[in-house]
């Protein structure tokens, strides 16, 4: 690889692990990471807690890129991909190999609204942050619930719109969070469910059944779309959604591109299906992968997905991925300060979702990684550990 020029468009987490991985392993060519913001990489979860909270002004990662011999092209935003050239609005980027780590853009809606994705996204939004101010956010995820929490802690007055019938709606069931919407009461925000925005105007919202929401500030929290429009008439392949199909190692339909992080449409044997993740441990594990399949690796890339969430004091923690008919069981009363969720599929945990248990996660990932059986009547029991909840075909 001492002649190959590797260009990594996108420097988020995914692009920045990648080339950080090409150099420990050895990528003696060129390595350029091409990004849309003026900033290096850095890290995105605490835009929503210590940004916010100002706690923090900068979450760059503590890495000398000079020594690792990175060359930035930062302020450009690709625009389209012909032969063998990257074109941006400052001029095409040459390339012998290519990764696309482009993540994904915040859906808005009209009007004057905010979205928070970029820590420009979190200073701007910390400067409005005020006791007192009448903040409305649309979208009860995990976004939403975040921000949220850093809003009442400095003293507004926050009001969360979710068109669904339950916070995290489509994520996780209604049995789950339905105790998660008690959280938001006990913060002291108000959770408006099956609230449908119509319009926002400079005064506050209006909803679809005519209410009228005074607001200040209105933050829109309703997901992210693949941000690969600057693909099309590329010959890459998206998926319905605009995310890059990629086969079992993150190669996509044209010979030499690669892709990695909140973009890529990937096989899944565990999912039963494909996926698209959008969490901070696919983008890191994703943009290593590449790195090694460019490096000669040949490993089918199938991680067992997993995230966290900090939100109205509370570590949330989910690992694998549940699937509809699998056995959901409890593990400690939703009642309770900490509890666990878990699913059993054929006998084996396939996912489970942490309220402060993190001992319950790290023994957990494990089963889940490995397929375990386990004694239903054990793994419900919060007093055994998880470890020890193994079924005796397992254990024998």
């Amino acid at each position: 690889m001492t002649d190959q020029r590797a260009v990594i468009i996108g420097a988020g987490l995914a692009g920045a692990q990648c080339a950080i991985a090409l150099r420990e392993g050895g990528w003696t060519g060129q390595v350029v990471l091409v990004g849309a913001e003026p900033h290096r990489p850095y890290d995105r979860p605490p835009l929503s807690k210590d940004v916010l909270l100002g706690r923090s002004d900068s979450t760059a990662f503590d890495l000398d890129w000079d020594r690792l011999g990175v060359r930035f092209l930062l302020g450009r935003t690709a625009t389209g991909l012909t032969g063998d050239e990257v074109l941006t609005d400052q001029g095409p980027v040459g390339y012998d190999q290519l990764v696309i780590a482009t993540g994904a853009a915040p859906i808005a809606l009209p009007g004057p609204v905010r979205v928070l994705r970029t820590v420009d996204d979190s200073l701007a939004l910390r400067a409005e942050l005020r006791p007192g101010l009448r903040l409305v956010l649309v979208g009860a995820g995990w976004i939403g619930a975040e921000t949220a929490t850093a809003a009442r802690a400095l003293g507004c007055e926050v009001t969360v719109l979710e068109g669904a019938g339950s916070p995290l709606a489509g994520a996780l069931p209604a049995e789950l969070t339905e105790p998660m919407a008690r959280w938001y009461a006990e913060a002291g925000v108000a959770l408006r469910l099956g609230a449908k925005v119509a319009a926002v105007g400079a005064h506050g919202v209006r909803l679809a059944d005519g209410t009228e929401l005074p607001a200040d500030l209105v933050v829109v929290g309703i997901g992210a779309r693949p941000d690969t429009r600057w693909l099309a008439g590329s010959g890459i392949e998206l998926d319905g959604a605009g995310a890059v199909v990629v086969d079992d190692r993150l190669r996509t339909s044209l010979p030499g591109v690669w892709a990695a992080g909140d973009c890529v449409s990937y096989p899944s044997s565990r999912s039963g299906g494909r996926v698209t993740v959008q969490h901070w441990d696919h983008a890191l594990q994703s943009g290593r992968a590449v790195a090694a399949g460019l490096l000669g690796a040949d490993q089918p890339y199938d991680p067992v997905p997993y995230f966290w969430s900090e939100q109205f004091g509370r570590m949330v923690q989910y690992v694998g991925r549940h699937r509809e008919g699998d056995r959901l069981l409890w593990r400690g009363s939703p009642d309770s300060p900490a509890w666990t969720a878990l699913w059993l599929r054929d006998g084996a945990l396939s996912a489970l979702l942490t309220v402060d248990r993190p001992r319950d996660l790290a023994q957990g990932r494990r089963l889940v990684e490995k397929a375990t059986p386990v004694d239903p009547a054990l793994v419900a029991d919060p007093e055994v550990p998880l470890k020890s909840a193994v079924g005796a075909s397992a254990a024998g």
